[in-house]
């Protein structure tokens, strides 16, 4: 989340006649994250996150917000998109798409252990099963057309021995099967900073704009290359049991899951060095951004190379 297009307090407070939700009190710009401008919004009636879409297709919108609110409905803890007196989630402001969701509480822990991870590994599972009566169907948006078209994009900037591991890897996961893998709606970027803590629970899974149709087991390994990662990229082996212990009492793992693993690690760290180098190689003006290191991931990804953790369950 950043800002990259300002909205000055008395267009929002105009703006927000159209919602039940009482009359602005402050607006705070969220400077984390790299491809919407976010905001914290307090009214008289309570705490918002509001989120003006700069570069999302408008017709691709409702997917998200409405994969919100269903797993709301079931019970998990995301943002409840808020409808306006039309009973519409999607609004326009400031020229983009725009949406309230409910602001909810804790903080993000950036230093997390074993019982994180176990708490982390139960909530994953239960978005993807929740996820299973969802009927909008909308593809990963940064899936394997959009990983070959970025790695051209930023192909030309990297050193030769990054451009032979870009080139050897895509083609590597050109060949990888996912047919056979149980897929549907995913997180997609369930990291440290979209996860909020309340007393030791999980109390917030936030930011839902990269979600879409896909493995499941790719979801898995997003989460455990970020939650059970050293800062130089080693995986932490227990943090990992803990994670993959949780996720599988809830979701066994299936056989072809097992055996797709080392290459779901992989595709998870390209797809998060490719979007790093994209923001960092080719980046876009705004009034707060940030721009993550993508050298972090190209390690992550090279380490993940060689020999990786089993999922559990598999045969003795």
């Amino acid at each position: 989340m950043s800002v990259f297009t300002p909205v000055p307090q008395p267009v929002l407070a105009d703006w927000l006649r159209r919602y039940a939700i009482g009359r602005l009190v402050e607006l705070k710009g969220i400077s984390a994250g790299v491809q919407n401008s976010n905001f914290f919004v307090t009214t008289t009636l309570g705490r918002y996150v509001l989120t003006l879409f700069e570069d999302m297709p408008r017709a691709e919108l409702p997917y998200y917000l409405h994969l919100m609110a269903h797993l709301a409905r079931h019970g998990l803890p995301v943002p409840a998109p808020i409808a306006d007196r039309d009973n519409e989630y999607l609004g326009t402001l400031q020229a983009r798409p725009a949406a309230l969701v409910r602001r909810l509480a804790g903080a993000s822990e950036m230093n997390p252990g074993a019982a994180h991870c176990t708490h982390v590994g139960a909530m994953l599972a239960g978005l993807h099963l929740a996820g299973q009566s969802y009927g909008r169907r909308q593809d990963n948006p940064r899936g394997p057309a959009w990983r070959a078209a970025t790695g051209a994009a930023v192909r030309g900037f990297l050193p030769a021995d990054e451009r032979a591991m870009l080139d050897d890897e895509l083609a590597f996961q050109a060949a990888v099967a996912l047919e056979a893998l149980p897929a549907g709606p995913i997180h997609a970027d369930l990291f440290r900073d979209n996860v909020l803590w309340d007393e030791g629970r999980i109390g917030g899974v936030i930011d839902f704009y990269f979600a879409g149709h896909d493995a499941w087991l790719f979801d898995v390994a997003v989460t455990v290359n970020d939650w059970c990662s050293h800062d130089d990229g080693r995986l932490d082996p227990a943090r990992v049991a803990a994670l993959l212990a949780a996720y599988h009492a809830e979701r066994p793992f299936t056989e072809a899951e097992r055996a797709a693993w080392p290459a779901m690690l992989r595709a998870a760290a390209l797809r998060f060095w490719l979007s790093r180098a994209a923001d960092f190689h080719l980046p876009r003006a705004g009034e707060m951004v940030l721009v993550k290191n993508p050298d972090e991931y190209r390690d992550i990804l090279r380490l993940r190379r060689g020999a990786v953790p089993p999922l559990p369950g598999a045969p003795a």
